[in-house]
């Protein structure tokens, strides 16, 4: 639409984007009149673009595409109308489309180490004030980072790349017509991390080693395509490739290997980028082939005041010859010395150890021997104290399986029957399989608990399962039943289940937290992965997943938390579901800086200000001026929705005293204002007369003053403005003297009186209670005085 202007209603100003159209209109009460129109005090005739049309009773000014030659005051006279409006020509900044849209559509991806220049040229009047933004954070320049600007163009530019510029960018772009904000995508890409570690020694014979590990934290942007494994042999420096794996797979076995001697083994990830650094194991020796293996812990027997006896059981791995004998060894608990217990190889596989200290806790473990030497030591027993025994707790009561599936059951029992005030100090958990022999250590639980899950079952698998209550000294006996784990769920692909709780953009004020809760379903159980802006969740943030449902947590939100947000669900067969959302942290706007006043038009004053620092990372900000007309009175709005720092009022009396205030608001509040210190004054200036006495020839012109229109009286609104008016005639010039029920109001500075060639008028701005009352205006000269007189009422605002 055409932004207008009608002059006679009172509209006085008009913006106006350059070029578009834009018109003002004026409406006479005769259609023979013939107006003019001006333009900063001078008369128009002709102006480049600008159309005069007369229609009937209406005139009308045109422009047909507004430049910055039309801004400016418009005065139109014609007939008994004489009025004026403004004319502000608006250009904000701007960018080429095609440009604009090639920037925010495709993301700009560069190598790590390479540099990246932004450029984004733009158009619009200046200053133009051009500020980059990552993280809702403006970016200054430093060792690596520079931003450049010119009257035409701003630059940002990354001397050396790397994964910390990922994300999400912004170029803000002010001047005092607007704001224009473009964002941007940075992708960084890079070779991996090394990959997670430590490296995990999961099999070590004298034939192969196996190694596991975990993938790196961070792919460099671009997919891992293969693991590369080396070995090195200790004492030797050259590293030797034993070879590679895919990238799914993070487990390796390599038969490179001899029989007891030490290795070190490393890792690295490889992408379209390159290789990562390596991941270094620790140590790692190989057995014998003729050596034992380790034996399974010892067991406690008995004990006594300075015996304990224990048994253990002959290793799975013999070796290829016989097994001579055992070597004992103890230790005090949270000792790292162990100690031998005899110094020759016992034969038997129970021993019972003496001359122990009363009421110290001790662990053993044993080792075989054969003729090709000692095998390795088995792990600790559990720890038992020397001293006399007491009666082991009884049997658990009641035991039974409250609940299965086809992953897990679980076990409820009660507590055993205390026998001679032996108390239970808790449970031992243990099971195996119907077709094994050998029994597997699930859980050690507190005496508080009489039930446990066991998880990672397979469906439809039989198990034998026994829970026994533990005693200070020795365990109790064993309560045992048969299991069977549920039958396979059936395969469900894995599904975000997003409805309207689920908010796809939230408005968090800083300090508060951040909580979303995403409900899914699958079976297997998927995986569930957050990012944020692409990259892994912030150390900050909490997730937690159980029962279907994941939860993202940030207990105190931080503007830097702002950002998109992704779920990801995956099964590991190649099914996957992803949901996004944005999150927008703020707070309440910090307050405008100082506030500067100049009168750049007469009878006008611009009012300027310092930005809030809110708008740096809030782009809803936008700004309230205010003024009020005594140190005492009601603040008025007199702009509001500004989005720029800069705000004109014209409507100025001279010779009042003005006070203004602007304040910041967003979607959460208001800030506190900043005020002006002194107040804002246009001083009065009296129109001097001179007037040349003419010759008269015997006739004397002296008139008597006389009212050719009087006062009249006025109900008005409080809080409006009242205008009073009357026409004075007589000769020489009357003088003209206002007075409020008999006060003279010729020095009050709550009143603005004029007279223009004897056209007398008052004015009252923003009327209150106490300027009801009677209004005279006296007019005096040298031959006579005349008075008229006219009532002011005021009425509320209901």
């Amino acid at each position: 639409s055409v932004p207008r202007c009608y002059l006679n209603k009172q509209l006085a100003t008009v913006r106006v984007l350059k070029g578009d159209p834009a018109e003002l209109s004026c409406t006479v009460s005769k259609d023979n009149v013939t107006g003019t129109w001006f333009k900063d005090g001078l008369k128009l005739t002709s102006m480049d673009g600008v159309v005069f049309e007369k229609k009937g009773l209406v005139h009308k000014l045109i422009i047909n595409k507004a430049e910055d030659i039309h801004a400016g005051k418009y005065r139109f006279e014609g007939g008994d109308v004489k009025t004026e409006a403004s004319i502000f020509v608006e250009d904000p900044p701007q960018v080429d489309k095609v440009l604009l849209k090639n920037l925010t559509s495709v993301p700009t991806v560069a190598k790590a180490g390479e540099g990246v220049k932004l450029r984004i040229p733009f158009e619009g009047r200046g200053p133009i004030r051009a500020a980059w933004l990552k993280d809702r954070m403006e970016l200054g320049n430093d060792t690596r980072i520079r931003v450049d600007k010119t009257d035409t163009c701003t630059t940002l530019s990354i001397s050396s790349c790397d994964r910390r510029d990922c994300g999400d960018y912004k170029v803000r772009l002010k001047n005092d017509s607007g704001v224009l904000e473009i964002n941007l995508k940075l992708m960084v890409i890079d070779k991996p991390q090394p990959p997670a570690g430590p490296i995990k020694i999961v099999e070590s014979t004298a034939n192969n080693i196996t190694i596991q590990w975990k993938p790196p934290k961070d792919d460099g942007g671009k997919p891992v395509q293969r693991y590369l494994v080396e070995r090195q042999q200790v004492g030797r420096n050259d590293w030797e490739t034993l070879g590679e794996t895919p990238r799914s797979c993070t487990i390796f076995t390599t038969s490179k290997v001899e029989e007891e001697m030490s290795y070190y083994f490393r890792v690295r990830a490889m992408n379209a980028e390159g290789v990562s650094d390596a991941l270094e194991s620790g140590e790692v020796k190989t057995a014998g082939k003729a050596s034992p293996g380790a034996p399974d812990p010892p067991e406690i027997i008995s004990a006594s005041r300075d015996t304990i006896t224990i048994s253990w059981k002959a290793p799975c791995k013999t070796g290829t010859s016989q097994i001579m004998g055992y070597i004992v060894q103890k230790r005090k608990k949270g000792t790292v010395t162990w100690l031998p217990v005899t110094k020759v190889p016992v034969k038997d596989k129970k021993l019972k150890v003496t001359g122990l200290k009363k009421g110290v806790q001790y662990e053993f473990r044993v080792a075989a021997v054969n003729a090709a030497g000692t095998g390795q030591p088995s792990d600790p027993s559990e720890p038992a104290f020397a001293r006399d025994p007491t009666k082991s707790p009884g049997q658990v009561q009641d035991l039974k399986v409250s609940s299965s599936d086809s992953t897990s059951v679980t076990l409820t029992w009660n507590k055993p029957k205390v026998q001679d005030g032996n108390d239970v100090k808790g449970y031992e958990v243990e099971m195996r399989p119907c077709k094994s022999l050998s029994w597997t250590k699930c859980f050690t639980l507190p005496a508080e608990s009489t039930s446990c899950r066991l998880q990672g079952l397979q469906a439809g698998q039989k198990l034998l399962l026994r829970v026994r209550a533990l005693g200070h000294d020795s365990p109790g006996e064993a309560s045992e039943l048969e299991a069977c784990a549920g039958a396979a769920a059936a395969l469900v692909s894995p599904r975000l289940l997003i409805d309207d709780t689920v908010k796809s953009f939230l408005v968090i004020k800083a300090g508060d937290p951040i909580r979303v809760k995403i409900p899914f379903e699958g079976s297997p159980e998927p995986v569930v992965t957050w990012l944020k802006d692409g990259l892994p969740l912030p150390s900050r943030a909490a997730v937690s997943t159980e029962d279907g449902r994941s939860q993202l947590l940030l207990r105190a939100a931080e503007l830097p938390d702002s950002g998109t947000y992704t779920v990801q669900l995956g099964d590991g067969l190649g099914s996957r579901d992803t949901f996004s959302f944005q999150v927008h942290v703020t707070d309440i706007p910090q307050p405008p800086g100082a506030i500067q006043l100049e009168e750049n038009v007469p009878n006008t004053v611009t009012v300027t200000w310092e930005p809030s620092a809110s708008e740096q990372w809030d782009k809803n900000l936008y700004y309230t001026v205010l003024k009020r007309e005594s140190q005492k009175g009601l603040w008025h709005v007199l702009g509001d929705l500004i989005y720029n720092n800069k705000f004109t009022f014209t409507r100025l009396v001279p010779g009042r005293d003005y006070y203004f205030r602007v304040v910041a608001k967003n979607d959460l509040g208001t800030s506190d204002p900043s005020d002006t210190v002194q107040p804002w004054r246009i001083w009065r200036k009296r129109a001097e007369f001179r007037v040349k006495a003419q010759k008269h020839r015997g006739v004397n012109q002296n008139q008597p003053p006389r009212f050719l229109v009087p006062l009249k009286s006025h109900v008005v609104v409080m809080g409006s403005e009242c205008h009073m008016s009357c026409a004075v005639g007589g000769h020489p010039p009357p003088k003209i003297t206002w007075y409020k029920d008999s006060r003279d109001l010729s020095r009050d500075p709550n009143y603005f009186c004029t007279n223009d060639f004897g056209v007398c008028s008052l004015v009252v701005l923003g009327v209150t209670k106490q300027d009801e009352g009677e209004y005279m205006v006296e007019a005096s000269n040298d031959v006579g005085r005349a008075f008229s007189k006219a009532f002011l009422a005021i009425r509320g605002n209901s």
